[in-house]
């Protein structure tokens, strides 16, 4: 009887250290699982950390791209509107170069025709060479004129050159802005230059035609006056632009 008793009681005591194995293999796995789950917490908020500044960084990158390719577009834009307008200036200056040429041609003739019905040839002779001067000092007008014209040109396309380059600088600084008082002040600036390449297309006949003179550190020498241009016209001659 004893030692049947003795037999539970020893069961007993392993069952009861069995249970409390077992509790404490299920504590181990329950303090394991939390160690693992606040680990692979810790992960995933550094990863979706990193994830948004990756996606941050790219939309920045995306944004720049687009800004510079919306310059360059512009930029093409202003240079395909610049190069037509600077063709049709110069068609323009040549057409009318040759209207007048033919013009002073037709004069020419007409008073070849007249000098033709005179009777008089020293009279004849003084018309004649009078004409000629005529027309000659007309091809040479005609002759200024283009060059006056392709210069006037060449120095609207250099202040819309300098003024586009100002505009696109601007542009960039604008783009890199970081502050409201710098964006304004920029902006400000854009705008005054955009407004001044506009007033200079719709106005290209304001451009000076006297280039910037160069700053000088003293007192510049007086010009002498220019001689006055010799007359060589036929004495008694009509149509002598001396007279």
């Amino acid at each position: 009887m004893a030692e049947q008793k003795e037999s539970s009681v020893l069961f007993s005591l392993k069952e009861l250290m069995s249970l409390e194995e077992d509790r404490i293999r299920q504590e181990e796995n329950e303090k394991k699982r939390q160690e693992e789950a606040a680990l692979q917490a810790r992960l995933d908020a550094e990863r979706r950390v990193r994830e948004q500044e990756e996606a941050r960084i790219r939309a920045a990158e995306e944004e720049r791209r687009a800004h510079e390719q919306r310059a360059r577009e512009e930029g093409a834009r202003l240079d395909a509107i610049r190069h037509a307008e600077m063709e049709k200036a110069r068609l323009d200056a040549e057409n009318a170069a040759r209207l007048e040429q033919l013009r002073h041609q037709q004069e020419h003739e007409r008073q070849i025709h007249a000098m033709s019905q005179d009777k008089s040839k020293k009279k004849l002779q003084w018309i004649a060479a009078g004409s000629a001067v005529f027309l000659l000092i007309a091809l040479i007008g005609g002759g200024v004129a283009i060059k006056s014209s392709l210069d006037k040109q060449q120095m609207l396309e250099e202040q819309l050159n300098s003024l586009n380059s100002e505009s696109a600088a601007l542009k960039s600084k604008l783009g890199s802005a970081t502050s409201p008082e710098e964006r304004a002040r920029l902006q400000a600036e854009l705008d005054a230059k955009e407004q001044a390449i506009k007033d200079l297309k719709d106005h290209p006949n304001t451009v000076s035609n006297t280039p910037r003179a160069p700053v000088r550190t003293g007192p510049a020498a007086p010009k002498s006056p220019k001689p006055d241009k010799p007359c060589n016209c036929t004495p008694g001659d009509p149509l002598c632009s001396c007279l």
